[in-house]
């Protein structure tokens, strides 16, 4: 058994894995996790730079994460950066002031290696699952990108493309400075256009029609889990290997993409740093779904964080 400790850090979230993990077993113990909304690509599509107030917001969440991690006594730390820190000019910046907080250098990883560690982290458990037929597709709809992975025992082919419901938001839905509320038609159309195109350039790699189960990864879909649901307040056991039909995800994208901020807000489930979001995180899935003809996607709260924890095991 090893104690280890895992950080994601993405474009919208950063999160903390705390747990004991047992190879022998294939068992990941959990005894802290959390995820706090830095927001950490804010403006990065439009700069090409991660924003002052955003690396504070990140920096102030890993001195608490260092606390935790602390008073657990985790053996080992891996940091894993994606996809905001990989596109910005200043990202040594980041660099350092990880480095100085938590004595471990953040590593900033491919889309590849992305995609392995949600497919490690979605999968090692599906096992013998009823009605769970491989290949898995899984899919890890994030901030500023999508990992798309395809495989059985081992992934066989993943892609990393640039769509994510802060990137789609930032690009489409602003209008001087501020998110339309609800967005328009031509805003829709134009953000839709966008997520096809990139799973036409994830289906050059990625055999999306191949897989019999569609699994979906990160805070967008387990959100929609959690309308679907009509959960009270948002509910982790409730929604890991959740199931919603592909109806019943086009009922809640076409819902959101028509509400209010006041009334995304409302939702009991919803997490505040999401309600300018999640309308383009649900339309991201709902194309993925449209795209490779899953009636239903498999929710996973088990995704690169777990992976990440088993690569350090």
């Amino acid at each position: 058994m090893t104690r280890v400790a895992a950080i994601d850090c993405g474009t919208n979230s950063i999160r903390l894995l705390v747990a004991d993990a047992d190879p022998a077993t294939g068992e990941l113990t959990d005894l802290d996790r959390r995820m706090t909304i830095v927001r950490l690509g804010q403006g990065v599509d439009r700069t090409g730079r991660l924003a002052p107030e955003a690396l504070e917001r990140t920096f102030a969440a890993c001195r608490e994460y260092a606390e935790v991690i602390k008073e657990h006594g985790a053996e080992r730390l891996r940091f894993v950066a994606t996809s905001a820190s990989r596109d910005a000019e200043n990202r040594d910046d980041f660099v350092r002031g990880v480095l100085d907080i938590l004595g471990v250098e953040p590593e900033v990883i491919s889309g590849d290696q992305e995609a392995e560690f949600s497919f490690t982290g979605a999968t090692r458990e599906l096992a013998g699952r009823d009605h769970l037929d491989k290949p898995y597709l899984v899919v890890d709809i994030g901030g500023g990108s999508t990992e798309f992975v395809v495989g059985d025992d081992r992934v066989r082919a993943a892609r990393s493309v640039d769509v994510g419901c802060v990137r789609m938001t930032e690009r489409h839905l602003l209008r001087d400075g501020a998110v339309t509320d609800p967005p328009t038609e031509e805003q829709v159309a134009a953000m839709r256009a966008d997520i096809e195109a990139a799973l036409d350039l994830a289906g050059e790699t990625v055999p999306l029609r191949e897989a019999r189960t569609l699994v979906g990864l990160a805070g967008s879909v387990t959100t929609v889990s959690a309308i679907a649901q009509e959960l009270p307040e948002y509910d982790s056991a409730a929604i890991h290997h959740s199931r919603i039909s592909h109806d019943r995800v086009r009922e809640i994208t076409d819902w959101l993409l028509r509400s209010t901020h006041a009334e995304r807000a409302a939702v009991p489930s919803m997490h505040p740093g999401r309600v300018d979001v999640i309308g383009a995180g649900a339309l991201v899935l709902l194309a993925i779904m449209e795209r490779t003809g899953a009636r239903e996607v498999v929710v996973s709260e088990h995704d690169i964080l777990d992976g990440i924890a088993w690569s350090v095991a």
